[in-house]
């Protein structure tokens, strides 16, 4: 999935000849903490309500905001693994995207971007969850899918994290079967540490929300 699949057509770019109180009202028409602004086609920038209200002159236009913008974008064929990078660094509620000439296509919303993730995840999908804990030199993908599939389960979804302070690498697998038994026996049995397992539909999904997270940690380094 990429940048431009993600575009909204709810966020509407503020011109440079836009007042502060007119933005303001704008994002909180909107429910957003920021927005973007234009100059005819042209990207300018990024501008916070936050930015506006401490100069405190509501009827300035938005183009002399110059030192409040923040210069940042994605194009519009980033990855949704980029979108979310930028989304976790600067800490925007939207994020312009545009063309190899600067030109603004759109904006991408942070919980668009969530909703798209959940599904690449495979967080609505009912199945089981295990948390592996394995030393990076012995990560090996191939090995994991052949554990899993010999018990004829399939890998809805993988994420690997870096353990804060070691060489050990987290690697959380949702899989298509409630009935996880049989599988934690057989990682047992390939020597595979299980930290965690969830098998009930009340609480996989806050366990998968948990390494959902860490990925967006991990994600912004």
């Amino acid at each position: 999935m990429i940048a431009k699949q993600l575009v909204t057509s709810h966020v509407f770019p503020l011109k440079i000849t836009d007042t502060g109180e007119f933005a303001v009202t704008q994002m909180e028409e909107s429910r957003l903490s920021h927005l973007p602004v234009v100059d005819g086609a042209t990207l300018i920038g990024v501008i916070s309500d936050k930015e506006i209200l401490a100069v405190d002159e509501p009827t300035l236009e938005i183009g002399k905001y110059k030192t409040a913008l923040t210069k940042v974008s994605v194009t519009d064929e980033q990855h949704v693994y980029e979108v979310l990078k930028l989304f976790s660094s600067s800490n925007l509620t939207v994020l312009p995207v545009v063309n190899d000439k600067n030109i603004y296509l759109g904006s991408i919303l942070l919980s668009t971007v969530v909703h798209a993730l959940t599904e690449m995840i495979g967080v609505r999908n009912p199945g089981g969850v295990i948390v592996l804990e394995i030393n990076d030199k012995d990560y090996n993908l191939s090995e994991i899918v052949q554990i899993v599939e010999s018990n004829e389960v399939k890998i809805l979804s993988c994420l690997v994290s870096s353990v804060a302070d070691s060489t050990k690498l987290e690697v959380t697998i949702k899989v298509n079967r409630m009935e996880i038994g049989p599988l934690l026996q057989a990682f047992s049995r390939f020597n595979y540490h299980v930290t965690e397992s969830w098998s009930k539909e009340d609480s996989y999904n806050e366990g998968l929300q948990d390494r959902f997270d860490a990925l967006m940690n991990y994600l912004s380094i």
